[in-house]
C-alpha cells in the first residue's frame, strides 16, 4: 500500500469520504500537429502558436479523452491513490456524458453528486498538441451551478468552473463554516482567476492548501514578476495554511509561512503536458491528508506529474499506490531543499 511506504496510516473510515472534488468536466479531443511554429519572447515564457491562416493543417493523430477537466482529473487521481473520492459536476444528458459517468464508476469515483443537464451538452475541449506543449480551445456550456448537500468528507478540492459559479462558491464557504473540520484545497481555474484576487480572497483565506502555477500567481497579484519567496508569502499572508507554487519544468515550491521548500522535476520523456498540474496538486493534497510532511508531499506530486506527461491526456498516467511507491523509490535521491523565510 502507498501509505505503508512512508509509514503513515490511512485516514479512511468506512462511513466517510476522503476527497470530494468540485468542478467542470469535459470531453478532451487531442489533435497532434507538426506543421506549426512558435513565436516567443526572449525569456521564452510567453509564446504564440502560429498556424498558416486560411489553410488546411494536417493532423497527425486524434485522441479522445472523456472525463477530463481539473475536478475529474483530481477525483480519478485520488481514487487511484486509495482515497474514497466523489465528484460534484454537471454533464450533458448525452452519449458523452454517459461515457464519462461509466469511466468514473470504473475508477471507483462516486457519482452521487453528478447532475445531468437535459438542455445542454457535455463540455468539449480541443487540445492542440505541438512539441509536447498544448493549446486548449474550450467550449463550456452555460450552467446553473449549485452546491448539493454533501456527506461527511475530510477534504474538498475546489477547482475550475465556468461563468456563474459565484453562487456555488458562496454556498461552499457557508458549508465549510458549518463544517470547520473539513479541509479545503483551492486550485482555481481560468474563470475564477479572471475574477481577480479581491473576489476570490475569501476562498484563499479558508484554504488549507492553495495551489497555483507561477504565471497564475503573477496574474492574480497584477504587479509583474516577483521572486518566488515573495510570491509564496504574498498568498500565505492571505490566510491559507500551505501555499504551493508550480513552475512547469522548473519544479515547484511550497511554504507553511515559516519555511520554504523547493523541488526540481523528476527527469523523463515528455509526450504531452495536459493534466500535469492537476496530477501534482492531487497527489500533494492526498499526501498531506495522509499526514505526510510538505517536502514528502511535494515528491508525491512531482512523481504523479512525471508520470502523466509521458502519456496523451491527463488520466492515463495517474499513478496508483504501487506505482507511486516505485516512482518515489526510483527518485529517492531527489529531495526538496529547505530554507527559512523572513517575514515579508
Amino acid at each position: 500500500m502507498w501509505v505503508v511506504y512512508t509509514g503513515c496510516k490511512s485516514l479512511t473510515t468506512p462511513t466517510m469520504l476522503d476527497f470530494i472534488t468540485i468542478g467542470d468536466s469535459t470531453l478532451d479531443v487531442f489533435l497532434h500537429i507538426s506543421e506549426a511554429s512558435l513565436s516567443c519572447q526572449i525569456n521564452k515564457e510567453a509564446c504564440l502558436l502560429c498556424l498558416e491562416y486560411a489553410e488546411k493543417i494536417p493532423v497527425d493523430s486524434v485522441t479522445k479523452i472523456p472525463g477530463a477537466g481539473n475536478a475529474s482529473n483530481a477525483a480519478v487521481g485520488a481514487s487511484r491513490l486509495g482515497l474514497k473520492s466523489a465528484i460534484v459536476s454537471i454533464l450533458g444528458n448525452d452519449e458523452i456524458g454517459k461515457e464519462i459517468l461509466a469511466g468514473w464508476k470504473q475508477e471507483n469515483v462516486s457519482t452521487k453528486y453528478v447532475t445531468l443537464d437535459a438542455k445542454r451538452e457535455t463540455n468539449y475541449s480541443t487540445v492542440l498538441n505541438f512539441k509536447g506543449e498544448r493549446t486548449i480551445l474550450v467550449h463550456a456550456e452555460k450552467r446553473s451551478y449549485a452546491l448539493p448537500k454533501l456527506d461527511g468528507t475530510k477534504w474538498i478540492y475546489y477547482t475550475a468552473l465556468g461563468p456563474g459559479h459565484e453562487r456555488l462558491e458562496k454556498q461552499l464557504l457557508a458549508h465549510l463554516k458549518r463544517n470547520p473540520t473539513q479541509k479545503l484545497c483551492f486550485n482555481p481555474g481560468t474563470k475564477q482567476l479572471r475574477r481577480g484576487l479581491a473576489e476570490i480572497k475569501p476562498v484563499i483565506a479558508r484554504s488549507d492548501i492553495f495551489i497555483v502555477n507561477k504565471q497564475e500567481a503573477e496574474l492574480l497579484l497584477s504587479d509583474g514578476e516577483r521572486p518566488i519567496p515573495n510570491l509564496l508569502l504574498a498568498f500565505k499572508h492571505l490566510g491559507p495554511k500551505i501555499v504551493v507554487l508550480t513552475d512547469g519544468p522548473n519544479g515547484s515550491h511550497a511554504t507553511d509561512g515559516t519555511n520554504m521548500w523547493s523541488l526540481g522535476i523528476f527527469e523523463g520523456p515528455v509526450v504531452e503536458r495536459t493534466g500535469a498540474g492537476d496530477a501534482y496538486a492531487t497527489a500533494f493534497t492526498s499526501a498531506i491528508g495522509l499526514g505526510w510532511s510538505i517536502p514528502d508531499a511535494m515528491r508525491a506530486g512531482t512523481a504523479n506529474g512525471w508520470s502523466v506527461v509521458q502519456h496523451i491526456g491527463p488520466l492515463k498516467g495517474l499513478l496508483d499506490q504501487k506505482k507511486m511507491q516505485a516512482t518515489l523509490k526510483k527518485f529517492a535521491k531527489i529531495k526538496a531543499t529547505e530554507k527559512r523565510l523572513l517575514s515579508a
